[in-house]
């Protein structure tokens, strides 16, 4: 590939959706509830009362009709109505049949055998993310799947030991690349190169991301960054950075914790190396939920065209579910890889955190990312019309610093306060039954989700969130 400038094919650009004089209504919020073309998935979860959000004791749902408000799913997505059902699928089946449930499929079960129940949730994974089935692997947690991947795709020598990573990396993420640098033997002081933004900025350019892939190419080992940037919801342009820096003979990675759910993604035809991410956010798994990876299927081949004993793949941190299912139960200790992303797993995968998955995913899979990202798009755009509606950005005591631009986030935004006023507004918040996520200073990140968030939900956040600014001035 060429320059700089040459790389920049940006994606095309999405119109930010407007709204009319009369959109500050609690009415017109109505109306777009009621022309919401996905307004039935809201049904298949459990939304939590006001009353239960603020409880102290265990409380059962649903006792309470009135519903809180639920902004949090960029941290933790609500529970699927299913989950419970598959779940109690697999207790019955351990209960019943013991260990022949790994190899019998039961009738009226949504579970399939747990030896293949991996296989089941990657495969409905595969879609979310843009992947063929073959190179998705469900397994572990996120970070514990960003270190398997990094021991097989990085690979430093004395010349070339560098990680590009974001400035603001999440906390997991930056001590997972550091300490694989250390294990490695260098010095993270000098192997992290963490690229930010201009001097009173956050959003990082893509020109400036490739300019310092072009700086230090030619002491870099790997690229890992965030799909999209969980502090100020920046959505990357994951094409064109993986197309540069394998251009500069680059592996490149992404963590996708907050992208995978939430905006539409093709890792097999941008070509991506590798990639991981948590499913109990926008997949709405469930806390610590067993985490998902892809792997490109060249890096899964495995050839046995030399010796049928010794078949020749890429390294990785190998364990027996990692071997292929033929040969997993001969117990003789020669290790044959599965071909694609299930050759890197490692360990039985729980079947009690598969299950929870697989319910979460029946949900989720009734619709698709383009239905997804119509009402996301819509959705936040309202938000954010309604945050700043009225208001003249140079007098306002807040700044929204996720991107303006549609293609450039998800459905999170980020929101500055000036200082002081966090604590008043999460308060009132609290005090409201209304649920979003604080990072201490100053910011809110705000994410309405389009499963189960409606438009009201937005309006009536903002009537809180006005509240709260203008008492503390």
């Amino acid at each position: 590939m060429g320059s700089i400038e040459q790389s920049l094919a940006f994606r095309p650009k999405t119109t930010k959706p407007t709204f009319p004089s009369e959109a500050n209504t609690q009415d017109y919020a109505a109306s777009l509830d009621a022309n919401d073309h996905m307004r039935s998935f809201r049904e298949k979860f459990t939304i939590p009362s006001k009353a239960n959000i603020k409880a102290t004791k265990l409380a059962k749902p649903g006792l309470v009709k009135e519903p809180g408000i639920y902004f949090c799913g960029n941290s933790l997505g609500l529970q699927p109505k299913a989950v419970p059902e598959y779940i109690q699928a697999q207790l019955d089946t351990w209960s019943s049949i013991g260990v022949h449930g790994h190899f019998r499929n039961l009738e009226d079960s949504p579970l399939s055998q747990w030896q293949l129940l991996a296989e089941h949730a990657s495969k409905q994974q595969a879609p979310i993310v843009g992947a063929q089935p073959s190179e998705i692997a469900t397994m572990g947690t996120l970070t514990m799947n960003l270190h398997l991947l990094m021991a097989s795709f990085y690979v430093p020598t004395a010349t070339k030991n560098k990680i590009v990573l974001d400035w603001k990396a999440f906390p997991s993420d930056h001590y997972a690349v550091e300490s694989q640098i250390r294990g490695h033997g260098y010095n993270p002081d000098k192997c992290m190169i963490m690229v930010g933004p201009d001097e009173g900025e956050y959003e990082i350019s893509t020109e400036k991301i490739l300019a310092t892939i072009d700086e230090h190419a030619s002491t870099t080992a790997l690229v890992l960054l965030p799909g999209i940037q969980y502090y100020t919801g920046q959505f990357f342009d994951i094409k064109t950075i993986t197309t540069y820096a394998q251009s500069k003979g680059l592996l490149v990675g992404w963590d996708l914790a907050h992208a995978a759910g939430n905006v539409p993604l093709e890792l097999h035809d941008w070509n991506v190396d590798f990639a991981a991410w948590c499913t109990y956010k926008y997949m709405n798994a469930g806390p610590g939920a067993i985490a998902g990876l892809y792997v490109h299927e060249r890096h899964g081949t495995v050839d046995y065209s030399n010796d049928v004993n010794k078949p020749v793949f890429r390294h990785r941190l190998s364990g027996w579910y990692g071997g292929d299912q033929v040969g997993r139960f001969n117990m003789d200790n020669k290790f044959r890889p599965s071909p694609g992303a299930s050759g890197y797993q490692v360990s039985n995968p729980s079947a009690l955190d598969l299950a929870s998955l697989c319910g979460a995913l029946s949900v989720f899979n009734q619709t698709s990312m383009a239905d997804l990202r119509k009402k996301s798009v819509l959705l936040t755009a309202y938000l954010e019309h309604l945050l700043c509606e009225g208001t003249d950005e140079a007098t306002r005591a807040f700044k929204v610093i996720t991107p303006s631009t549609v293609d450039d986030r998800g459905t999170q935004l980020s929101v500055l306060l000036k200082p002081g006023r966090l604590d008043t507004l999460s308060d009132m918040l609290e005090e409201a039954g209304i649920v979003a996520d604080k990072r201490k200073p100053d910011v809110i990140r705000v994410a309405p989700m389009p499963l189960y968030n409606t438009y009201v939900d937005v309006w009536n956040f903002v009537q809180i969130f006005k509240a709260a600014l203008k008492k503390c001035e």
